[in-house]
């Protein structure tokens, strides 16, 4: 039986939504339109619009509301408009017909003074459950918005992220936490589309140090994590992917 993919944004949020425990997660996310962009810049001051179906961190945008009107950036590009008028027209000529997702801005973590996020990798394991098999970091290109490797990031072990943010200890309580969400994420997903056999879990850490899920991959690179130093974490992914069909025997 193939492995099954989803990729609409959108309603893999629906799912984790109807998991009361997933709540306090997921920013406030929402369909584009010029009143529901309008709302959610005055009620945050900064919003991701992103297309709905889409990977590599193709198409998304930042937003944010300043004094003076609103500055927009996509890629390395930032441009300012006076009113949200004119944001949202110039926005519909870039993303035309396609539906696109507006989602509360977090204002993540920084090393170096650049951002960074995490990728959650959680897959089927030999024994046919469900196992978060790796955690990488993600450090943003400094002239860019996204993270994402292919779009210029850096993959970095969570440890060196982290060691600025909080202790030994205090790390090895998160990365539990996370290991224990992945799971948890992917099993609520599974209710709805039960041929899944992996995720890969965007996971935002405000300057609060609360996590946030940005959105769930079922089609996630493995090969990410070959840039760890710890060739173990990339042999397990390797493994089970191997098992449950995704990839070939040789890498």
């Amino acid at each position: 039986m193939a492995i099954q993919r989803i990729t609409s944004k959108w309603d893999k949020t629906n799912v984790l939504l109807r998991n009361s425990a997933f709540h306090r997660l997921i920013p406030e996310t929402a369909k584009l339109g010029k009143t529901r962009l309008g709302e959610m810049l005055n009620r945050y001051g900064m919003v991701y619009v992103k297309p709905n179906r889409g990977t590599f961190g193709n198409g998304v945008i930042r937003v944010e509301k300043t004094s003076v009107g609103y500055k927009y950036q996509t890629g390395t590009q930032t441009r300012s408009f006076p009113q949200l008028d004119s944001l949202y027209a110039h926005m519909r000529s870039v993303t035309g017909n396609r539906l696109f997702l507006i989602q509360k801005g977090i204002h993540l973590l920084k090393h170096s003074r650049r951002r960074f996020d995490f990728r959650v990798m959680v897959q089927v394991n030999l024994k046919g459950k469900w196992e978060t098999t790796g955690i990488i970091g993600r450090l943003a290109h400094p002239k860019k918005i996204v993270t994402n490797y292919h779009s210029g990031g850096t993959p970095l072990p969570f440890e060196r992220l982290m060691s600025t943010h909080m202790n030994t200890s205090q790390q090895q309580n998160y990365l539990g936490m996370l290991r224990k969400m992945g799971v948890q994420v992917a099993h609520q997903l599974q209710s709805a589309y039960p041929r899944i056999k992996e995720i890969g879990i965007d996971v935002a850490i405000d300057t609060k140090l609360n996590p946030w899920i940005l959105e769930v991959n079922t089609k996630p690179d493995p090969y990410l994590f070959r840039k760890l130093k710890d060739r173990r974490v990339f042999r397990k992914v390797y493994r089970y992917a191997v098992a449950y069909g995704r990839i070939g025997k040789r890498a």
